[in-house]
């Protein structure tokens, strides 16, 4: 629950904002995070010392709902003769480190990220006659946050969030969203670390189809260029009724040429999904086929999660082949020392991670294996196949109901121990596939009735909280620990396609692999 009040009003548990002439014995009890925030707001607001917000009345940190502690509203005048409107600007509060006292964020130090790293903004076109900015971002916001910090996986600039349904719950053609850099917002230096500002920028969907064919970079670019689409700082309008494409055709063929010659930037998705080697009879005492023993999921080692995290930053570096960075022998204290260290180093201690059962260090082989995706899952494989793979590249998806990975390979993709002579291969739960191109091309044809853009239909109420997905410059997207079966609900990935009975199994005998696509409520289930 959550209250409108001015930010200059007392809260229950934060002093008024101060002035940029705070008393020093003033400044020293307000909050020396939220303190540098609000400086990068007075910089841009010096009008508007005091503007109307939306606050917690019971915070995170006191068993509340909402882990963003206040949410900010201010009024920008924009540019007239820029294309900028005037427009209602939200900065979130909480996604970063206010306090410094652990009571929220585990403090890391100066250098690094300050709690997860960013706060979220959103621009909103201000209405004729509009006095106060609606309310219903910040409860938009407040959702993203609650995912960020129940999965523990961040945000960066070019991740999109399929959300199914208009953003203000109207009838808005705005139903999805991308992240980008906010246009004014610098980054701050806070007393706890580094934070930055990622602006939510409402799409249709259309416009989020060509950034998950294509990559959100190029359609945040695109957006930009069309004044009543967002503009210069990508402002939303949720009255807008048409697509980019609609208002100007050509750009559909910039997005066509773009998906040709460069492929999906889009290197994995959290998604509903699972494998079984079905090369090993379910009586084996040291079959680790399932992901799951007893009603515990099994977790990915600390190992295997460095090494997808280089993958996916590794993945799109430009000319250059895709490298899958080797298992690391022996981690040197609880880091590996070709990168910064990250969130997930700051959580675990190196006894966490040096203790790793045999059978999640060992690789093997297998002979014969079964895929199971949810449809939403099973609707990207021909995205995974024709604009990655095709590309030589690679295309990950990890399970959010259980700490597990399925990670597709094609023959270009140097470091991968999955090979042409063993396609299949497991390194605990990790799973990874390497497929030649003339097969990629075979699987194409029979999952063709896996999606029809054509006949897509959306719901009118949300089934369960969206999530997101990573492209290949994202290296901190999994650098959280892995969620429990059920505490996160899955990313939607597409529109609610064409419904067809399921579940739905497709079979290559002849290469000894399966793939079924199965009702969400399998994946829910403690118990593949």
């Amino acid at each position: 629950m959550a209250e409108l009040r001015p930010s200059g009003a007392p809260g229950p548990t934060a002093p008024p904002a101060p002035g940029p002439a705070a008393p020093p014995a003033f400044a020293s009890l307000f909050p020396p995070g939220l303190h540098a925030i609000y400086g990068e707001c007075r910089r841009l607001y010096p009008d508007q010392p005091n503007p109307l917000q939306v606050t917690a009345i019971v915070k995170y940190w006191l068993g509340g709902p909402d882990p963003l502690d206040y949410v900010s509203m201010y009024r920008n005048v924009g540019s007239p003769s820029a294309n900028i409107p005037e427009h209602w600007h939200y900065i979130s509060f909480g996604l970063s480190d206010l306090y410094g006292d652990n009571r929220v964020h585990e403090f890391t130090g100066t250098d690094g990220p300050s709690g997860f790293g960013f706060e979220l903004t959103f621009r909103l076109k201000r209405e004729t006659g509009e006095s106060a900015p609606p309310t219903w971002p910040a409860e938009l916001m407040q959702g993203l946050a609650r995912y960020v910090f129940q999965s523990e996986n961040t945000f960066c600039s070019g991740d999109h969030v399929s959300w199914h349904s208009p953003l203000d719950n109207s009838e808005s053609r705005i139903q999805h969203m991308l992240l980008t850099e906010d246009p004014q917002m610098q980054p701050v230096q806070t007393p706890f670390g580094v934070v930055t500002f990622l602006q939510i920028v409402g799409v249709c969907t259309e416009e989020l189809h060509s950034a998950q064919q294509w990559n959100g970079q190029g359609i945040l670019e695109l957006l930009r260029t069309v004044p009543v689409a967002g503009g210069p700082w990508l402002i939303t309008d949720m009255r807008r009724g048409e697509t980019i494409f609609e208002i100007d055709p050509h750009l559909q063929e910039r997005v066509d040429k773009g998906i040709e010659t460069d492929g999906s930037n889009l290197s994995g998705v959290s998604a509903k999904c699972a494998w079984d080697d079905l090369s090993r009879p379910p009586e084996d005492d040291e079959d680790s086929r399932s992901i799951c023993i007893g009603t515990q999921p099994r977790r990915l080692s600390g190992k295997d999660t460095e090494q997808i995290r280089e993958t996916l930053r590794r993945g799109l570096e430009i000319n250059s082949k895709p490298v899958l960075p080797p298992i690391n022998p022996q981690r040197q204290n609880g880091l590996n020392h070709d990168r910064a260290p990250s969130r997930k180093d700051s959580l675990e201690s190196d006894s966490s991670t040096a203790i790793i059962p045999h059978e999640l260090i060992r690789t093997r082989q297998l002979e014969s294996v079964h895929l199971k995706f949810n449809q939403e899952s099973g609707a990207l494989i021909p995205l995974c196949l024709r604009g990655r793979l095709l590309h030589g590249r690679h295309f990950t998806y990890k399970s959010i109901t259980g700490d597990m990975a399925i990670t597709f390979v094609s023959t270009g993709v140097e470091g991968a121990f999955a090979t042409e002579e063993h396609p299949y291969a497991a390194h605990g739960p990790w799973l990874q596939i390497l497929l030649t191109e003339e097969f990629v091309e075979k699987m194409l044809e029979d999952l063709e009735d896996l999606t029809s853009p054509e006949e897509v239909s959306y719901p009118h109420t949300l089934p369960h909280p969206p999530l997101w997905s990573w492209h290949g410059q994202s290296p901190h997207q999994w650098e959280g620990k892995g969620s429990q079966p059920g505490s996160v609900r899955p990313f939607c990935l597409q529109p609610q396609l064409r419904q067809f009975k399921l579940p739905k199994e497709y079979s290559w005998p002849e290469k000894k692999l399966k793939v079924s696509i199965l009702p969400d409520v399998v994946f829910d289930s403690p118990l593949h």
